[in-house]
């Protein structure tokens, strides 16, 4: 017994410590484990079912050559043309180098070697037809799937569409909807082989993945292009740091086009889409913000387009702080029309500060009831957080009034300002801005997304008429009358704020200026709203109408150009038949009920025997009978001119007579004429047109 157990220990030590690491290895060898296979992300499409981002298979290739099915004289035979065909695919390795590959493998019975990375779907067909490999599953041939996302048309709405890539957390479209574009996980069995090396055991997953769901999108990229070309030029041209266009139906609120373009540091004339400032950056909104402070105004006070304020000179003082417009005034005094149309910053603030200045609370209070201190919610994360000052705030000032009434001490981002003047084009409905329409599986709807009302009514109807008025005149008379567009009215407001770095307006150079212009067209009956900010040109011109204004144009007038909801019919559709139709040869009930229905002077037979039109030129149609069916029964055959191939057939083939129809429309030609005998069996060949 204690030389059996000194045995037993004697070989536990020298299993443990003298081949301990080789059986270590052969265990490693023989690990297995379930690994998660990635499903196929679902594609993203735009309004018209363009591809906006896709996933595309791309494969791990290796080879298993000691494969059962690869015998000796296989290998020998066929090694020099796989090593061959390799070369001729990748072009990464000369086909001895493959050879090597090839043999090596061979003489140590590796049963997982790594050909190539990132090998296409189409270069996978390719490998298949090589020798050996073409012998299917047991030509050795081992691939492992992953996808990688694409987008097709490259920058167009790039941050919007975002992206979605392995190790990072996806944003845009991607990440909002993550969770349906992902789709679900599969299984594979794999298996731990040398060099930490994981290959798959079978051919086959244990569990296949479920692909995701696809995304359409109201972007529509023919419009998505028109606003980055235009914003692009912009841009370039006035040298600014960066800047966005976003266009929206008005009574929707889908979004058709978003643009965030940025200057990039290397290159002045490069610009590319790496923020998304239309949904994530408030900022001071400037003159753009002088609709809200009307808006209050009117709806509030009824204040008349035509009362007159002091302007002066265009300055003035609130406490120690000095207001001054951009141009001096041509009058020094002018109504609340000239005031808007003007962008006279004295003008606004002396109105608001008017009607509002003993009690700022009310002010601030319908500016919240424009949602304009609320996020709007947007599906895409990342949305900007607005501020509008309120009056028990710390920072609130004396002259905080007159300076909010203009568009500063308050943030919000362009989508929010662009959603204010929608609800106006939207005659005062205020819509969400959404950028999903639906949800679809296999090409069906899973889930659409319909128009989300933010406010029914956020102002009096009288109060959306007076701001349609005071909007169209900027373009008709005002700041923005350099649009110059003829072939449709537009409604809008230009603006020009003063962004300053850390709050300081005062220290030289620490001022830079964005321009923007946001409006709706046409204006007699609103379709598209749209808003373009550019900021910090370094050109000499900063002011909105001249920098943001030609963007706005540019895609006002393609849109307008392009689209079919702007053309009016140029025949229009008549409603009276101005010569009566030609009538075959049928039955008078069936023509009847076709008279009835297009409203046709018919003159009706009380019979369902077969009948045609009597007269061609008569202010009616008048019927006359056909004896087709009598003359049948008596073996002679009838004229069977103008009958549809539907009568011909049953009254032919009800007779026993075999029927060769050519052509199409109505009989015209019949191989036995009309009066001669047949007998059934007879064959007739019958000529249509």
């Amino acid at each position: 017994m204690c030389i059996f157990a000194i045995a037993i220990l004697y070989r536990i030590c020298i299993i443990q410590f003298k081949e301990g690491n080789d059986w270590k290895a052969k265990a490693e060898a023989f690990t297995t484990k379930v690994f998660e296979m990635e499903a196929s992300r679902g594609n993203i499409f735009d309004a018209n079912g363009a591809l906006l981002a896709t996933s595309l298979p791309f494969y791990e290739v290796a080879v298993d050559i000691n494969a059962p099915s690869i015998d000796d004289k296989l290998f020998r035979s066929k090694k020099d043309s796989l090593a061959l065909c390799l070369h001729a695919l990748f072009k990464d390795k000369s086909k001895n180098e493959y050879l090597k590959i090839l043999q090596k493998a061979r003489n140590t019975k590796d049963r997982y070697v790594v050909l190539k990375r990132n090998v296409s779907y189409r270069d996978l067909q390719t490998l298949k037809s090589f020798p050996i490999f073409r012998k299917g599953k047991r030509g050795g041939l081992v691939t492992i799937q992953t996808n990688r996302r694409e987008r097709p048309f490259q920058a167009l709405a790039a941050r919007t569409i975002g992206l979605a890539r392995p190790g990072i957390k996806p944003v845009g479209l991607e990440g909002a909807y993550d969770s349906i574009l992902k789709g679900t996980g599969g299984k594979r069995l794999m298996q731990k082989i040398a060099g930490d090396v994981w290959r798959p055991i079978n051919d086959e997953n244990e569990v296949d993945p479920k692909d995701g769901k696809d995304l359409y999108t109201t972007l529509d990229i023919n419009i998505q292009d028109v606003a980055q070309a235009a914003l692009l030029r912009a841009l370039v041209k006035n040298q600014a740091s960066h800047g966005c266009a976003v266009l929206m139906e008005v009574k929707t609120g889908a979004i058709k086009a978003i643009t965030n373009l940025t200057k990039s540091k290397k290159d002045s004339t490069l610009y590319t889409e790496s923020f998304n400032y239309a949904l994530a950056y408030p900022t001071e909104p400037g003159s753009t913000f002088k609709l809200a402070s009307m808006l209050a105004l009117i709806d509030e006070y009824d204040i008349s387009l035509e009362e007159k304020t002091q302007v002066g000179n265009g300055e003035c003082m609130y406490y120690d702080r000095r207001m001054k417009d951009a141009h001096p005034p041509t009058e020094t005094v002018l109504t609340a029309q000239r005031i808007f149309e003007t962008s006279s910053n004295v003008g606004v603030s002396k109105l608001v500060t008017k009607y509002f200045g003993k009690n700022p609370k009310q002010y601030i209070a319908k500016l919240n009831s424009f949602h304009l201190n609320q996020k709007l919610g947007i599906a895409i994360p990342g949305e900007g957080v607005p501020r509008i000052k309120q009056v028990k705030d710390k920072d609130w000032y004396g002259t905080s009034l007159p300076w909010i009434s203009i568009g500063y001490e308050s943030l919000v981002t362009p989508l929010q300002t662009l959603t204010l003047y929608n609800a106006i084009a939207n005659n005062g409905k205020m819509v969400k801005p959404h950028f999903v329409d639906a949800i679809k599986e296999n090409g069906k709807i899973v889930k659409s997304f319909g128009t989300e009302i933010i406010d029914e009514q956020i102002v009096k109807p009288s109060t959306v008429k007076k701001a349609k008025h005071l909007m169209e005149g900027v373009v008709k008379n005002g700041s923005g009358k350099g649009l110059n567009i003829t072939a449709f009215k537009v409604g809008g407001k230009t603006g020009t704020a003063q962004i300053a770095k850390n709050g300081d307006y005062k220290t030289a150079g620490n001022v830079s200026y964005q321009a923007s212009f946001v409006g709706y067209f046409p204006a007699d009956n609103p379709l598209y709203t749209c808003i373009v900010i550019i900021n910090n040109p370094t050109q000499g011109n900063y002011y909105g109408g001249l920098v943001a204004g030609p963007v706005f144009k540019e895609i006002a007038e393609k849109v307008y150009s392009n689209s079919l909801d702007f053309i009016e019919s140029v025949n229009q559709p008549q409603n009276f038949l101005t010569k009566l139709p030609y009538v075959i040869t049928t039955k008078s009930d069936e023509l009847s009920k076709v008279a009835n229905s297009f409203s046709i002077p018919f003159h009706a037979i009380d019979s369902d025997t077969y009948c045609h039109r009597n007269k061609q030129d008569t202010a009616k149609v008048d019927l006359v009978k056909v004896n087709l069916e009598q003359q049948l029964k008596k073996g002679i055959m009838p004229s069977l001119n103008g009958l549809s191939v539907k009568d011909v057939l049953f009254l032919l083939e009800n007779n026993g007579v075999y029927v060769k129809i050519e052509g199409f429309g109505v009989v015209r030609k019949q191989s036995i004429e009309a009066g001669q005998k047949f007998s059934k069996g007879n064959k007739i060949i019958l000529q249509l047109s």
